[in-house]
């Protein structure tokens, strides 16, 4: 990202925030996070609207991650706060039914999972799926669906979601390959020079700024994906680095928010940008 766009970046978001604020939704730098016990909120018809409902993957986890908490992880002030920001910075119509952001939770064999634009996973490395987890998810995949798995960190996170994702699309005929630095990804509304390491708020804080949640194990943030015979993505990898918490907990401090909120929000704009245009 340029030194430009993120100004651009910070401006819009600051001037979001203040306007949400006024409006009731903000609260200081942005909305707060990191609500326990929030119950997903379930997709149902009158959610057929035809606007964006940001999209949370539930799944069963197998296994535990260091520092991961299932799927549930940033949910849902994340989900919220990028839905909120994605109306402001583009002009995409979001859902707000009885005024409130129309985030969803699906599981892979909903029938409602071919109605998201794109759909989000926190710490994949401790998903299992079924064969018909696998099943639902291939089809939505290959009808144009868009998945994007974060905060995932080290070896064997990596490793475990490769096995999993492996059930979905066969390895063979669908490899993990990282994305080159032209992919349309990194210029589709901003321009993104490299994937930020974005550390949860706690570790961040307690650690006096460091971001490597894993030390060695995850010294660098890294973005790849498993594309289609024509080369559009299907499934986004942004390993070794928590994006969702960049706006999940863009409210939590000033500092925090300059560090990581404009490149998080960048890079996550681009991606719903792609999602819903390729």
């Amino acid at each position: 990202m340029t030194r430009l766009a993120g100004a651009a970046i910070v401006a819009a978001l600051l001037a979001g925030t203040f306007a949400e604020a006024q409006r009731g939704w903000g609260r200081g730098f942005g909305r707060w996070g990191g609500e326990a016990g929030v119950p997903p909120r379930y997709a149902t018809d009158a959610d057929q609207d035809g606007r964006f409902h940001f999209c949370r993957l539930q799944y069963t986890a197998v296994r535990a991650q260091q520092r991961g908490m299932g799927w549930g992880t940033d949910y849902p002030y994340a989900d919220i706060n990028f839905s909120i920001r994605l109306s402001e910075m583009t002009k995409t119509a979001v859902a707000r039914p009885g005024g409130e952001i129309g985030h969803v939770v699906v599981k892979p064999t909903d029938e409602w999972l071919s109605m998201c634009p794109f759909l989000m996973a926190s710490d994949p490395g401790s998903a299992g799926f079924t064969p018909e987890d696998a099943a639902g998810l291939r089809d939505y995949l290959l009808k144009g669906g868009f998945l994007w798995v974060d905060d995932y960190w080290g070896p064997y996170a990596w490793e475990d979601f490769a096995r999993e994702v492996a059930k979905v699309l066969p390895p063979g005929q669908y490899p993990i390959q990282d994305l080159p630095p032209d992919h349309p990804i990194y210029r589709t509304l901003f321009q993104v020079a490299e994937i930020p390491q974005v550390p949860a708020w706690q570790f961040w804080l307690q650690t006096g700024g460091d971001t490597s949640e894993m030390g060695p194990l995850s010294a660098r943030a890294h973005m790849a994906a498993i594309s289609d015979a024509h080369g559009r993505v299907m499934v986004l990898m942004t390993h070794n680095t928590d994006i969702g918490d960049s706006w999940e907990r863009e409210g939590e401090d000033p500092a925090y928010f300059y560090a990581f909120s404009p490149g998080g929000y960048a890079l996550g704009m681009n991606v719903a940008v792609y999602a819903m245009t390729h």
